[in-house]
């Protein structure tokens, strides 16, 4: 599993580690290994390269011009343009100098050409500390960068971007690769952050021994997802498997229902129980299908229900989902037609799938304000229904109501999942399992991961509609538990 850790984590976790080692020795760990990075994404041998150190003052310079130092013993021709010539690290500066590095200032007329010129930028302008965007002179720099053809490395995270939240409140640099040390930050895996940050790279610096054991953040990878999947055993039937009830679609958007049902079919529960307008739709796709038209309240067993994608303004079957006592999936017409106190109110779990316009309608606020701090919002919409959050969008958030708990991000995806109908299949697929057994913040984070999965899948480059990433989960599931034994 992938963690991420705030800034005063962080800081004090480098506190605790530094006063077991001899002094300088974190920062040559993290000099060492950003070294061995840039000389991995040169576009030639390091020897004869040249590289151009942008060198803040603090230890994230300091880390930027002891690398620099290094690069430049193998041969490459470093310059280092100083922010702060007055505040610059000054052992790292002397390292880089003896080395045979000259240095710059940002004003200097020959800054725009050795930029022009460089084959590797190392972003070493602000650290983790850095709020608010970058200053007018790293904003000018940022600029220029823009329109150079070097690979540009960030040290730790891309300078003007926020740690803890991944918001962009102003000039920015875009990096190529980020090179992170000890664990990654927050604002490297959630977006618009993430955008800036291109490749990620962590350093291990012996950081995670003074580590919580706790993150503010965390991304399930493979095994997290084969660990967390329903399998059958002998003694499985589709009553012990679980029964999800779909409560979706209506005479005007029938295939809402189809594509639920269709996620549905494909999450590992035993068996799916439809309720709706779309009778007729769903059976002719998936005649295996369980159907009703009774509504909610009479429409026989189930362990699970989703409800609302695609049914139109009738209040009434939302309602008598809410009114079960298992779990339920909101999502679409259900999330606006879902009152916020019976939500509150629920002695059985509730999850939540919005997108970001629906994220705001709920929250009083802006689309613009949501998608530029996603992870506020999750957090917020979590707390004020009480309720597991799945925020979709170009990084997929997972928050619970609980502070403490890490709030998840989901890795996989591709932007080809931007289509209708996608959110359709992710809302019966996290249903299925929510039906199978798995507590919401598990069965969200592995629906999103699946879902993700299955996308990159049926696009494979190209457009691709809903009903093919539905099709394309069982082959995302044969990918996870491929390394994992199963005997059924």
């Amino acid at each position: 599993m992938r963690s991420a850790h705030r800034v005063e984590t962080v800081r004090t976790a480098e506190r605790t580690l530094m006063a077991r080692l001899p002094e300088g020795a974190l920062m040559q760990r993290a000099a060492a290994g950003l070294a061995a990075a840039c000389a991995d994404v040169l576009p030639r041998r390091v020897y004869g390269s040249r590289v151009v150190l942008l060198t803040g003052s603090g230890d994230n310079g300091g880390d930027t011009l002891y690398a620099g130092a290094r690069l430049a013993r193998r041969g490459a021709g470093v310059t280092a343009v100083l922010l702060a010539p007055d505040r610059t690290h000054p052992d790292a500066l002397r390292a880089l100098l003896r080395a045979g590095g000259t240095t710059t200032t940002a004003h200097s007329a020959t800054t725009p050409t050795a930029l022009a010129r460089a084959d590797l930028v190392l972003d070493g302008i602000v650290g983790i500390g850095g709020r608010g965007g970058l200053r007018p002179d790293a904003a000018h720099l940022a600029d220029l960068l823009a329109d150079s053809p070097a690979t540009v490395v960030a040290v730790d995270l891309p300078s003007g971007v926020e740690p803890d939240t991944g918001e962009v409140r102003g000039a920015a640099v875009r990096a190529d690769l980020t090179v992170t040390f000890g664990t990654h930050k927050p604002g490297l895996l959630v977006d618009p952050a993430r955008e800036y940050a291109g490749s990620v790279r962590l350093i291990d610096i012996g950081l995670a021994e003074t580590l919580p054991p706790t993150p503010a953040l965390e991304s399930l990878q493979h095994a997290d997802v084969a660990a967390l999947l329903p399998r059958p055993t002998g003694e499985s039937d589709k009553y012990r498997r679980g029964v999800v009830g779909v409560a979706a679609g209506s005479t005007r958007y029938p295939g809402a229902a189809v594509l639920a049902v269709a996620g549905a079919l494909r999450g590992g529960a035993g068996a799916v129980r439809y309720v709706g307008a779309a009778t007729e739709a769903v059976l002719a796709r998936y005649p295996e299908t369980l159907v009703s038209n009774t509504g909610p309240k009479k429409a026989g067993r189930v362990q699970a229900w989703v409800a609302g994608p695609g049914a139109g303004d009738d209040p009434t079957p939302v309602a008598e989902a809410l009114a079960s006592d298992v779990p339920v999936l909101l999502d679409a017409d259900g999330l606006r037609l879902a009152d916020r106190d019976t939500v509150r109110t629920r002695e059985a779990p509730t999850l939540m799938t919005p997108h970001a316009g629906e994220a705001a309608a709920l929250l009083g606020v802006s689309r613009e304000e949501v998608e530029a701090a996603r992870l506020t919002a999750v957090r917020d919409l979590a707390r004020a229904y009480d309720a597991t959050v799945l925020l979709k969008g170009s990084t997929t958030l997972i928050a619970t109501p609980d502070p403490d708990t890490p709030v998840r991000v989901n890795p996989t995806g591709t932007p080809w999942l931007a289509t209708a109908g996608s959110g359709d299949v992710l809302s019966g697929l996290a249903g299925s399992l929510l039906a199978a057994g798995l507590p919401p913040l598990d069965a969200a984070s592995t629906a999103a991961y699946l879902h993700g999965l299955a996308g990159r899948y049926a696009a494979d480059g190209a457009p691709t509609g809903a009903h093919d990433v539905a099709e394309a989960i069982p082959a995302a599931w044969r990918d996870i538990t491929r390394t994992v034994p199963y005997h059924p």
